[in-house]
């Protein structure tokens, strides 16, 4: 979009927080580059230029601007809508595969070399891997400079920085201000009160934002032990590169709250990416609606609703395994299956607010489990073993830079496997936003009385105009039903 100058102007001028995220305007007097909703009297049309990252703004030798704050922009909603090698790699990049493996890690992650993925990144994005995994460590280092009260040294390789010095270097670059005068800042701004070893911070998002799916879904599928529902948040353990962590997710009105609690800082941009990418906070509900809207059927459906999510997960794997947990059974007999497992296998962990105890157990966790065991039919037995078997030996992976496609082949070819598992598992673990399903009970009984064709061929026919939405349009066909996954728990 940054290449449509009248398009962005227009943006700019009408401050419109829709295009956060979207492109980033720089400003050639200043030296500044800002959020299209930045507070400020927009500069003049000559002084403006637009960059597709903020990485791409710092490469070119600009700031950001200290009162709209670019870098806390919700991501751009293409890299979540879209499965090509860009977009992948960015998933990965958020993901901070970069500062844990380097660029050829996040090469052969994606089947390219490290010279053609710079490529494509630079011709997108105006910066190669190194200057965007940058851009995101200088985030991560500003958000435990003002949240925590850590060393800098501490916070420097917490945030992925090799060295001190290139930690100093890179926040006076990008924020203008050493770190300890970012502290100080951040010190005269009232703040709730402070947790030892707890992170707080806001996750900003598009608006609108329809929670009731969103944390309904989350809670009345929670697996005890591992998720809860407490006071307003929906908490979970998470199993992180360098430890373990627990996390507080609560809904406001401009932003979505979020303690974070880590054995290890270096943690702390991956827990925030795996919780952005569990309320796909990075979506943009207007296009979303706007095309939905278009069908007569969906239209009151949106318009008593907007801005509905889809609901993810912090784990690919650990959702496949659940998924063929919950098939063919009720939601309440799925978790009590997957907390049978969390029980004999997950790791236990201590939760200082009490109610959680263990993390999901891993794939490698799960490979020697005894199939007689499981209180499950004989087929779906066989159906757990063989997915946790390929998760294991990692000839399946369901991570956010799969190919989704590829996956669900893979997926479709395993014993158990049919339409409704494989498009679930493409929907909430990959985050494919047109995956589909028209085999799901809550489908068909919304189907049924909205007058939508009854047969999954002729339903999925009907729905070719919902996309690139139609994971979406599930969301909002899944509120026909009166259905606990639809509602904020008490």
């Amino acid at each position: 979009m940054h290449t449509d100058t009248e398009r962005c102007v227009r943006a700019v001028q009408s401050k419109d927080a829709r295009f956060d995220g979207w492109f980033f305007t720089a400003v050639l007097t200043t030296r500044i580059y800002c959020r299209p909703s930045c507070p400020v009297v927009p500069p003049k049309v000559r002084n403006m230029t637009f960059y597709p990252s903020a990485a791409a703004c710092q490469q070119a030798g600009f700031r950001a601007c200290k009162r709209c704050r670019p870098d806390t922009s919700p991501g751009s909603p293409e890299w979540n809508a879209r499965a090509d090698s860009v977009a992948r790699a960015m998933r990965l990049i958020q993901d901070g595969v970069v500062d844990r493996e380097g660029v050829p890690g996040l090469a052969s992650r994606l089947g390219y070399s490290a010279r053609q993925i710079e490529r494509q990144l630079l011709a997108e994005l105006g910066a190669g891997p190194l200057a965007l995994a940058r851009a995101q460590r200088a985030q991560t280092a500003r958000l435990l400079i003002e949240t925590t009260t850590l060393p800098m040294a501490q916070v420097a390789f917490a945030a992925g920085f090799s060295s001190i010095r290139t930690f100093n270097e890179t926040v006076r670059e990008v924020f203008a201000l050493a770190p300890g005068e970012l502290r100080t800042r951040a010190a005269r701004v009232p703040q709730a009160t402070a947790v030892p070893g707890v992170i707080s911070l806001r996750l900003p998002y598009r608006t609108p934002l329809n929670p009731s799916n969103l944390f309904g879904h989350l809670a009345a599928t929670a697996v005890p032990g591992v998720e809860e529902w407490r006071d307003g948040a929906y908490r979970r353990t998470l199993t992180l590169p360098y430890g373990h962590g627990v996390v507080a997710l609560a809904p406001q009105p401009d932003h979505i709250a979020c303690r974070l609690s880590l054995t290890d800082p270096r943690d702390l941009t991956r827990a925030i990416s795996r919780c952005r990418w569990l309320l796909d906070l990075d979506a943009d509900p207007v296009a979303v609606d706007a095309q939905l809207r278009t069908d007569p059927l969906l239209a009151p459906l949106v318009e008593a609703g907007p801005g509905r999510r889809v609901p993810r997960t912090v784990d690919g794997a650990e959702f496949a395994v659940r998924a063929v947990l919950g098939q063919q059974v009720s939601t309440a007999a799925a978790r009590t299956h997957a907390a049978r497992l969390v029980t004999a296998h997950g790791i236990p962990v201590d939760d200082p607010e009490g109610g959680l105890t263990h993390l999901f157990p891993t794939p490698g966790a799960l490979a020697g489990l005894d199939p007689e065991a499981l209180a499950l039919p004989r087929t779906r037995r066989t159906t757990l073993t063989t997915l946790v078997e390929a998760l294991a030996e990692d000839r399946l992976r369901l991570d956010t830079d799969t190919d989704w496609e590829q996956a669900r082949a893979e997926l479709a070819a395993m014993p158990g496997f049919g339409p409704w598992t494989v498009e679930s598992i493409a929907m909430r673990a990959l985050g494919d936003p047109d995956a589909f399903l028209p085999t799901d009970l809550g489908i068909r009984r919304a189907v049924e009385r909205l007058g939508l064709p009854a047969t999954p061929a002729a339903l999925t026919a009907r729905a070719a105009d919902w996309r690139p939405w139609r994971a979406y349009a599930v969301q909002y066909l899944w509120t026909v039903d009166d259905h606990a996954i639809n509602h904020l728990p008490a």
